[in-house]
C-alpha cells in the first residue's frame, strides 16, 4: 500500500442473496432469539471451526453453540455454558491461536475460558470501571481491554493509560501482531476519535485525531484497515493508518447500520479485486458492502509462473495463505509484465526465526517488499510497496482510474491562533438558507448578531485577537436581515437585505466602525415580499441583483437609486442565483424544480429552462469552466446531497453528470476559482470541505482531499487570490466562523521546490477587485473584462524556467565491466555491494534497541 493510499470503489448490491457468506455468518440473527433467557449483549465465531459460536448475554453466562450443518434444525440449548458471572457478560473473543480459549469481560473482570474444560483458566486484576470491549493480538500472546476512560494490555506485561476522556462506549483492535493497537472511543466534548498506541511506550498515543461528531458507537475492525460505523447512522468511515498521518474514505450506506461484521478473506471475489466486504444490518436487511481495488487486469496473476499456488509461510505462530487462483497459463503470460518473481519462504519450522523476504497480502492487495516481518509499524515507508514493482506504469495506471487532479493533495490548514479574532458573542445562527450566514472581503467581515433590531458587528480581519467582553460598535439595520454583501468594487460598502422587502446600502469608515452606525446611505424599495438573496455583478459598479418571496429578481442601479431590470418566470421560490463570469447572464434555481438562465438586458423572461434538483429543500448555483457550464448543488427525492453539472448552452437536455456526495441537513454553498477550475463546496453547520477540480469532459469531477474540522463552523467563505501566501503553494485562503470565533483557513499543494514560483498553480489572476465599467455602461449594453495581474514576486524564478536537475546514471553499462575489469575486480565489487546490502554481522539488530525487562523479572512473570 502506497503512502498515497489504495482507490477504493465502493460498491452496495441491495438485491443479492448471499450465496458466498459463510454458514454461521448466516446464522446469526436467529440463534441470538433461541436458547437464550437474557438480552444477548456479544457474539463471536471461533476461528477454527465456522459452527462454533459463542454468546453472552445479561444472564450473566457465557454460551457456547455447536450450530448443525446446513439445513438442519437449530439447537435449543448450548453445548456449554460458562459462568454465572457476578453480573452481565458484555464482551467476549475467542483466541486468534489456541482452540476452545476464549476471554470475556464481565464488571470489572476479565476471564480467560477453556471451553473444552467448561472452567476459567485466569481472572485478570480487577479494573477500574466497567469493561467495553476486549481484543486478543494476532499472535494470542496480549490481550487488550477497555473500560471506562482506561485501556490496558495484558496478562504477560500489565500496562494501563488513561484512554479517551469521555466514558462513552470504545473498543479496540491490535494492528496485526505488531506491537500498535488502535482505539476508537469519544472525546471530552462527545466527538467520536480515534487513537493510535505503541504498547512498548505506553505514556500517549502516536495518532489521535476526530472522526465526526456521530452519537453511535464505534462498531467494525480489520486487522489491515479499519471500519468505523455508527448505530444508528448511514455513515462508514475507512481508515489506512501511517505514523506520519492517517488516510480516511467514508462511505454512505442507504439504510441505518444496526450493526456491522467482516467477511473473512477466504470469501473475497479476489478476480474483482475486492479487498474487504462487511455485512450491514439494518432494520430488515442484511447488505454487503464490497470494497475493490480498480485493476486493469482483473485477474490475479501467478508470481512465479506456476499453476501451484500453494505459497504460505508461517509467522507469529499463525500460517499465512496466498489468495491467488489457478490462473490459465495464457492468461498469466499475457499479465506476466505486471508482476515480477517473487519468492516465498517455505512453510517450514525454521521459517519462525527468519525474516521473510516478501510479504503476500491477501486478494487485491499489492506485494510488498519488507526489511522486516510485517508486524513492524516503524515507518510508512517498510509497510509501502513500490508502485513500480508490482503495478503498471503511471501511464497504464491513469488509463486505469482516469484523469486525477494536480491539486488531489491539496492540504486544508487551520492558520496559526494569533490569526484569529476570538470572544465572539451573540451570534445570529438562523439566517435564512438562501444566506451564507456572513460576508468577508479582503480587509473585515460582517456578522448577523441575535437581536430583535437586526445588528451587525463588523470585524476588522487585520485586527486580529481577544474581543472585548463589553458590546462592540454595530450597524443598527432595524429589521431582521435576510442576506448581506459587499460591494467587491467598494469595501466600505455592505449592502443588506431586510425581511421588510428593502435593501439598505451602509458606508464603513476607513479603519473599522468606532461607534453604532444607525441610518444608512441609501435605501432600495421595489419588491413587495421579502427578500431572498442579493448579489453584485461581477463586473459592472453599481449594479445590484436581489431576488424576493414575489419570485422576482431585480436589478438595481445604485448610482441612480433605482430599479433598473425585472426579470419574471419564476413558479416557487429562488434558492439562489449566480451572475455569469463575463456579466452577460444571470442564472437561477428554484424550489419548482427548475434551473434558468436570462439575458437581463434582452429579456425579462428565461432564455434557457432544465431540469433542477429534485429535493425542495434548498440549492446553489456557481458558473464553472469558464462560464461554459453550470455547477447546482442540490438534494435528490431522499435528501441526499448531490451536484449537477450542466451544459449553459444545452440547458434543456439536463445535468451532464451527478454526483452523490452525502447525506446532511445544510445545502452545500458552492465557491470556484475560476484560476484553478477547483470548486470548494460545504454547507453551515458541516465539519466537511469537500474539494472538487472541474473538466468539461467525462469524468467531470476530479476529487481532492478535504478540509475536515473537528468542530461544525457556521460560516465558510473565500478572500481574494491576493490573499495566498504563494511562497508557501497556497492557492485559496478562507475565513471560518465558529460558535466564538473567526479563524482563517489555508488551502495549499504540497510541493518540493517552493523556492519556485509555481506557475502552473498560479495563472495571471483576474482584478476583481476593480469594476471593468460603470453601471450606465453596462446598462446600454456594453461590456467589458478584467484586467490580468500576475501574483509571481519579483524576487521567485517560475518552476517552468528552473534549472533542470542532472539525472543520476544509476546503472553502469556491462561494456564498461567487460571492457576495463578484470575477473577478480569484478568479484570484489559484487561480493562489497552483497555484503552492504545485508548489513554487518556485527551491527545491532532493531529488537536489541526496545526496552524490556531484566532477566529476573521476566523469570518472574513467567512464573506467575
Amino acid at each position: 500500500m502506497g503512502r498515497e493510499g489504495w482507490i477504493f470503489r465502493c460498491e452496495i448490491n441491495w438485491h443479492k442473496l448471499f450465496q458466498q457468506m459463510a454458514l454461521g455468518e448466516a446464522l446469526i440473527i436467529t440463534v441470538v432469539g433461541q436458547g437464550a433467557s437474557d438480552v444477548v449483549t456479544d457474539l463471536d465465531f471461533s476461528p477454527f471451526d465456522p459452527l462454533l459460536l459463542a454468546t453472552s448475554s445479561a444472564d450473566r453466562t457465557v454460551k457456547v453453540w455447536h450450530l448443525p450443518e446446513s439445513g438442519q434444525d437449530l439447537p435449543s440449548c448450548p453445548g456449554v455454558t460458562l459462568g454465572p458471572e457476578g453480573c452481565q457478560v458484555d464482551a467476549l473473543q475467542f483466541h486468534p491461536t489456541a482452540a476452545g480459549v476464549l476471554v470475556s469481560g464481565a464488571g470489572r473482570v476479565a476471564k480467560i475460558w477453556d471451553v473444552a474444560q467448561q472452567k476459567a483458566l485466569t481472572a485478570l486484576d480487577p479494573h477500574g470501571d466497567l469493561i467495553q470491549s476486549v481484543a486478543w493480538k494476532q499472535d494470542g500472546a496480549f490481550l487488550g481491554t477497555s473500560c471506562k476512560v482506561i485501556i490496558a494490555v495484558s496478562p504477560l506485561l500489565f500496562q494501563s493509560i488513561q484512554g479517551h476522556e469521555n466514558n462513552k462506549d470504545s473498543r479496540l483492535l491490535w494492528m496485526n501482531a505488531s506491537d500498535y493497537i488502535l482505539s476508537v472511543g469519544f472525546s471530552q466534548v462527545r466527538e467520536r476519535e480515534v487513537k493510535l498506541w505503541d504498547t512498548r511506550k505506553f505514556s500517549s498515543s502516536l495518532i489521535s485525531f476526530v472522526l465526526d461528531t456521530s452519537s453511535g458507537p464505534p462498531g467494525l475492525a480489520s486487522p489491515t484497515r479499519l471500519q468505523v460505523r455508527g448505530s444508528a447512522f448511514r455513515s462508514r468511515h475507512g481508515l489506512e493508518l501511517h505514523l506520519c498521518s492517517p488516510l480516511v474514505t467514508q462511505c454512505l450506506t442507504e439504510g441505518k447500520s444496526k450493526g456491522a461484521a467482516l467477511v473473512p478473506k477466504l470469501a473475497l471475489d479476489v478476480m474483482s479485486c475486492e479487498v474487504l466486504r462487511v455485512l450491514q444490518l439494518t432494520d430488515g436487511f442484511i447488505v454487503p458492502i464490497s470494497y475493490t481495488v480498480p485493476r486493469k487486469v482483473s485477474q490475479h496473476v501467478g508470481t512465479q509462473g506456476s499453476p501451484k499456488y500453494r505459497a504460505g509461510f508461517r509467522i507469529f505462530g499463525r500460517t499465512l495463505h496466498s489468495c491467488n487462483l489457478i490462473i490459465p497459463q495464457a492468461i498469466i503470460s499475457q499479465s506476466s509484465f505486471l508482476v515480477p518473481s517473487l519468492r516465498v519462504l517455505p512453510d517450514s519450522p525454521h521459517s519462525m526465526n527468519q525474516q521473510p523476504e516478501m510479504w503476500l497480502t491477501g486478494g487485491g492487495e499489492e506485494s510488498s517488499s519488507l526489511s522486516s516481518p510485517p508486524s513492524s509499524l516503524s515507518s510508512p515507508s517498510s509497510s509501502a510497496p513500490s508502485l513500480s514493482a508490482s503495478s503498471p506504469s503511471q501511464k497504464s495506471l491513469q488509463s486505469i482510474l482516469g484523469p486525477s487532479s494536480k491539486f488531489r493533495h491539496t492540504l486544508g490548514t487551520l492558520l496559526p491562533r494569533s490569526t484569529h479574532i476570538t470572544n465572539l458573542k451573540g451570534l445570529n445562527l438562523t439566517t435564512p438558507g438562501e444566506s451564507d450566514g456572513f460576508c468577508a472581503n479582503q480587509h473585515r467581515v460582517a456578522i448577523p448578531l441575535l437581536s430583535a433590531g437586526g445588528q451587525v458587528a463588523i470585524l476588522e480581519l487585520s485586527k486580529p485577537g481577544r474581543l472585548p467582553d463589553t458590546a462592540v460598535p454595530t450597524i443598527e439595520n432595524g429589521t431582521p436581515i435576510a442576506d448581506l454583501c459587499w460591494d467587491p468594487f467598494d469595501p466600505q460598502r455592505l449592502a443588506i437585505a431586510g425581511e421588510d422587502a428593502k435593501i439598505r446600502l451602509w458606508r464603513i469608515p476607513p479603519g473599522g466602525l468606532q461607534e453604532t452606525l444607525l441610518e444608512p446611505n441609501a435605501v432600495l424599495r421595489g419588491h413587495t415580499e421579502k427578500i431572498y438573496s442579493i448579489r453584485f455583478h461581477p463586473l459592472a459598479a453599481d449594479i445590484l441583483t436581489s431576488s424576493s418571496y414575489d419570485m422576482s429578481v431585480r436589478i438595481w442601479d445604485l448610482q441612480a437609486g433605482r430599479e433598473a431590470l425585472c426579470l419574471r418566470g419564476h413558479r416557487d421560490q429562488i434558492f439562489s442565483l449566480a451572475w455569469s463570469p463575463d456579466g452577460r447572464k444571470l442564472a437561477t434555481v428554484s424550489k419548482d424544480g427548475r434551473v434558468r438562465i436570462y439575458t437581463p438586458r434582452r429579456s425579462p423572461e428565461p432564455e434557457q429552462e432544465g431540469p433542477g434538483p429534485e429535493g425542495g429543500r434548498g440549492a446553489r448555483l456557481v458558473w464553472v469552466c469558464g462560464g461554459h457550464h453550470l455547477l447546482v448543488s442540490g438534494f435528490d427525492s431522499r435528501s441526499e446531497r448531490q451536484l449537477y453539472l450542466y451544459d449553459a448552452a444545452a440547458l434543456t437536455a439536463g445535468p451532464l453528470s451527478v454526483l452523490s456526495l452525502d447525506v446532511a441537513p445544510s445545502t452545500l454553498i458552492p465557491f470556484y476559482d475560476q484560476d484553478t477550475s477547483v470548486v470548494f463546496l460545504t454547507g453551515k453547520g458541516d465539519t466537511r470541505v469537500f474539494v472538487y477540480e472541474l473538466i468539461p469532459e467525462a469524468p467531470f469531477f476530479l476529487e481532492c482531499n478535504s478540509f475536515m474540522s473537528s468542530d461544525p463552523h457556521k460560516g465558510f467563505l473565500f478572500l481574494p487570490k491576493t490573499e495566498c501566501d504563494v511562497r508557501e503553494v497556497e492557492f485559496a485562503r478562507a475565513v471560518r466562523l465558529r460558535q466564538s470565533s473567526i479563524e482563517p483557513v489555508a488551502f495549499r499543494v504540497p510541493r518540493i521546490k517552493k523556492e519556485f514560483f509555481q506557475d502552473d498553480i498560479y495563472p495571471p489572476t483576474a482584478v476583481c477587485w476593480e469594476p471593468a465599467l460603470p453601471a450606465t455602461a453596462w446598462l446600454v449594453g456594453s461590456d467589458g473584462q478584467h484586467r490580468k495581474l500576475s501574483l509571481q514576486p519579483k524576487d521567485m524564478t517560475p518552476v517552468s524556467a528552473a534549472p533542470q536537475d542532472v539525472p543520476l546514471r544509476k546503472f553502469v553499462p556491462a561494456s564498461h565491466y567487460l571492457e576495463e575489469k578484470s575477473d577478480e575486480q569484478k568479484k570484489e565489487e559484487l561480493l562489497s555491494a552483497m555484503v552492504a546490502k545485508l548489513g554487518n554481522r556485527d551491527d545491532p539488530l532493531p529488537q536489541d534497541s526496545f526496552e524490556g525487562v531484566d532477566e529476573a523479572e521476566w523469570v518472574g512473570l513467567r512464573r506467575g
